[in-house]
């Protein structure tokens, strides 16, 4: 199987968001333009920066994100680069439009993953959260990079409005011919804090109920399963992937960021000026990582606190894991 990004100590990633414009408007979108920023990276820029961080690991995996990354029309240069400079694996994480022709454009054994973002097993769920028409459209550009010899992984991510769903996915995946399927936990941040009186997050109870048994079916059907465990007992260890791994979030103002959780706000560790990568003073979000508490992720606590719960001690009835070290099924 063709490697993609890690989710594990001692990986290191490099998240690249080389626009931020979509054509969809997805109601969990986590993109913040005000804090991302609007522009369209130059490829000279983007393969400047890819330099960069290639030079710090030669393990590292990329994925080009946006928005949707396929607006670029300079993203199969950028892959190509990507591919030059040793890049451990390349991936290209979108919504199924597949702009540009980039099928056309890429080679199968330069890019590892095409991975689509699909947010419900029926058009009705998907549509709802998504928009109107991206079901249609995203399954057929997973049948049309996998008939073109291309990898194809897939993105749920999880909420409210289609975790009933979820146990309904696994078949599809087959079925389409997904490889790798990566389950994630809707963040509160972007769009899904404009109404803060809706409550997106599932429960604890809910995801451990639901989220294993999926992962366990799918894995039994030979899909590779990565998820989150996001909810840790008492007794079981919490780790930062901030201190025990390099996650890398660059977004097209220059700003880096470790932590996903912090990216509505300027706490980003590390600025892109010019062609150097440079530490940003302090307080950022690298000074918090190294932080024990007994709610296990401290961005988390700051930032997300609503899928906490504490007994009538007050203390915290389970730990929060990171949500960037994740379990993974290997395919049966």
């Amino acid at each position: 199987m063709k490697k993609t990004v890690a989710f594990s100590k001692n990986a290191t990633n490099v998240f690249f968001h080389i626009l931020t414009n979509c054509n969809l408007k997805c109601e969990h979108c986590y993109i913040n333009k005000e804090q991302h920023g609007e522009n369209i990276l130059p490829v000279e820029t983007i393969e400047s920066w890819l330099q960069i961080f290639a030079e710090k690991n030669k393990d590292t995996n990329v994925v080009f994100l946006g928005g949707e990354p396929t607006l670029h029309p300079d993203l199969p240069l950028a892959i190509k680069k990507a591919k030059s400079l040793g890049y451990n694996s390349i991936t290209v994480d979108t919504n199924g439009y597949l702009f540009h022709d980039i099928l056309s454009k890429v080679d199968p054994h330069v890019l590892d993953y095409f991975s689509f973002s699909l947010d419900g097993a029926t058009r009705k769920t998907n549509d709802m959260i998504r928009g109107k028409g991206s079901y249609d459209t995203c399954v057929a550009g997973i049948r049309k990079a996998i008939d073109k010899g291309f990898a194809a992984s897939l993105i749920y991510t999880v909420s409210k409005k289609n975790l009933h769903e979820l146990d309904k996915i696994a078949p599809l995946l087959k079925e389409l011919g997904i490889s790798r399927f990566f389950i994630q936990v809707i963040g509160i941040r972007g769009q899904s804090v404009k109404n803060r009186y809706e409550k997106l997050q599932v429960s604890r109870n809910e995801w451990l109920k639901t989220i294993p048994v999926v992962a366990d079916k799918a894995a039994k059907l030979g899909i590779t399963v990565t998820y989150p465990k996001v909810f840790l007992n008492e007794d079981e260890p919490f780790e930062c992937a901030g201190l025990v791994a390099k996650n890398y979030f660059i977004f097209p103002n220059g700003r880096v960021y470790q932590c996903p959780i912090c990216e509505d706000y300027p706490l980003h560790g590390y600025s892109l000026e010019g062609n150097t990568l440079l530490k940003t003073p302090k307080i950022n979000e690298t000074d918090l990582f190294g932080l024990n508490i007994p709610e296990g992720c401290v961005m988390n606590k700051l930032i997300q606190p609503r899928n906490l719960s504490y007994d009538k001690q007050g203390k915290p009835e389970y730990k929060v894991a990171c949500c960037m070290l994740k379990e993974e099924i290997q395919g049966q």
